[in-house]
C-alpha cells in the first residue's frame, strides 16, 4: 500500500482488527499491511472473550488467568500470556479444520477412485473396436453369480430353488430356449452353469450371425454406454444420500468412514454387477427393427404453382369498365397506370 501525502509524518498505517480469525495467516496478513518496505505503522487487535473463537477455546482459561491477575472488564489486555492463549486457541482451530478437510478429502477419494475405474471401462467401451469378448465375459459371470444365488451351499439341484432360476433364466438369458427341470435334475452346480452358458453363447453367436458383426457391435457399445452412463448416475446420487447420514453410525460406536468405505465397495460391487445383468439381458434380447424410407416421386413437375399463360385480347377502350373488377372506368384505373 502506498502512503499519501503527510501520511507517514502522522505514523504510517494504522491497521484495527475487530477481532482475531480462526487462522494465524490471516492475522499475519492484517499485521502485514502496516509498516511495509521500511514505512512506519501499527496494528492493534481488540478481542472479546465471546467471541466465537475464544468462546469455543480459549475462554476459560483466559478468564481464569485475568482473575488471577487482578484484571476487571475495563482494563484492556496486552499481557503476553493472554497474547499466547489467543495463539494456542487459533492453533486449535486450525488442528480442527486440517482434520476436517483431511477427513473430507479421504471421503472423496472413494469415490474418485470408482470414478476412476468406471471412467476406464467407459474408455474401452467408447474407442474399442471389438466388444465381443467383453460381453463373453459378462455373460459367465452373470450365469456363475445367479447360479450361486438361487443354489447357495447346495451342491445337486434337487434342493435348489428351481422354480425362481428357471424363471429368471427364461426371463433375462434365455427368452426362447426353455430349460426344463428334468434336464437339469441330478446335476452339479458347476454342470448346470456350463450347460446355462453353452446354451447362451449359442444363442448370442445366433444373433450376430443374424445381425452381422458390424451391426453387433455398433448394437454393443449403444448398449453398454448407455447402461454404464445410467447406473453410475444412479450411483453417485446412492453415495451422497450414504455421505449426509453415514456420521449418524458415530452413535452405535462406529467409526463413520470405515463403515462408509464398506458400503461403498458393497454398492460398488452391486453396480458392477447390475451393468454386466442390463447388458446381457438387452443384448439377447434386442431386434433391430428397419424403418422404411420415406419415398419421393420425382417428376418433371416444379412444386411451385402453374403459372397460366396470358393471351392478348381485343384492345379495352378509355371508358370500358376496367377488367380488375373495381367498378371504375378503364382510363381511371388501370389505364391511368398503362398511360
Amino acid at each position: 500500500i502506498v502512503l499519501g501525502e503527510g501520511v507517514q509524518d502522522l505514523g504510517g498505517l494504522y491497521v484495527l482488527g475487530t477481532e482475531r480469525h480462526e487462522s494465524r495467516r490471516i492475522d499475519n496478513q492484517l499485521r502485514g499491511r502496516s509498516g511495509r518496505q521500511g514505512d512506519p505503522g501499527e496494528s492493534r487487535f481488540y478481542v472479546s472473550l465471546e467471541d466465537d473463537l475464544m468462546r469455543l477455546f480459549g475462554s476459560g482459561n483466559i478468564e481464569g488467568l485475568m482473575d488471577r491477575l487482578g484484571m476487571d472488564d475495563t482494563m484492556p489486555i496486552e499481557n503476553k500470556l493472554i497474547t499466547k492463549a489467543i495463539e494456542n486457541a487459533q492453533k486449535k482451530v486450525e488442528s480442527r479444520n486440517f482434520e476436517i478437510r483431511k477427513h473430507v478429502l479421504e471421503y472423496d477419494d472413494v469415490i474418485n477412485n470408482q470414478r476412476m475405474v468406471i471412467y476406464g471401462e467407459r474408455k474401452k467401451v467408447l474407442y474399442g473396436e471389438d466388444l465381443k469378448e467383453t460381453v463373453a465375459a459378462m455373460i459367465d459371470d452373470v450365469i456363475s453369480q445367479v447360479v450361486d444365488s438361487f443354489a447357495g451351499e447346495l451342491k445337486y439341484t434337487d434342493e435348489w430353488d428351481m422354480e425362481g432360476l428357471l424363471t429368471y433364466i427364461e426371463q433375462n438369458i434365455l427368452p426362447d430356449h426353455r430349460l426344463s427341470r428334468e434336464e437339469l435334475l441330478g446335476m452339479t452346480k458347476e454342470e448346470v452353469k456350463d450347460l446355462v452358458a453353452e446354451r447362451t453363447h449359442a444363442l448370442y453367436e445366433a444373433r450376430e450371425a443374424e445381425l452381422g458383426s458390424t451391426t453387433m457391435r455398433e448394437i454393443e457399445k449403444a448398449i453398454m454406454l448407455r447402461i454404464i452412463d445410467s447406473k453410475w448416475m444412479d450411483h453417485i446420487d446412492a453415495m451422497d444420500q450414504l455421505r449426509n447420514g453415514i456420521n449418524l453410525r458415530a452413535y452405535a460406536q462406529r467409526d463413520p468412514l470405515v463403515e462408509y468405505k464398506f458400503e461403498a465397495y458393497e454398492a460398488f460391487q452391486n453396480m458392477v454387477y447390475s451393468i454386466k445383468e442390463d447388458v446381457v439381458r438387452f443384448i439377447l434380447r434386442v431386434k433391430v427393427i428397419e424403418r422404411p424410407e420415406e419415398r419421393r416421386m420425382v417428376t418433371n413437375q416444379s412444386d411451385a404453382a402453374e403459372k397460366k399463360p396470358v393471351h392478348a385480347g381485343a384492345k379495352i377502350g378509355r371508358n370500358d369498365p376496367c377488367p380488375c373488377g373495381s367498378g371504375k372506368k378503364y382510363k381511371k384505373c388501370c389505364g391511368r397506370a398503362a398511360s
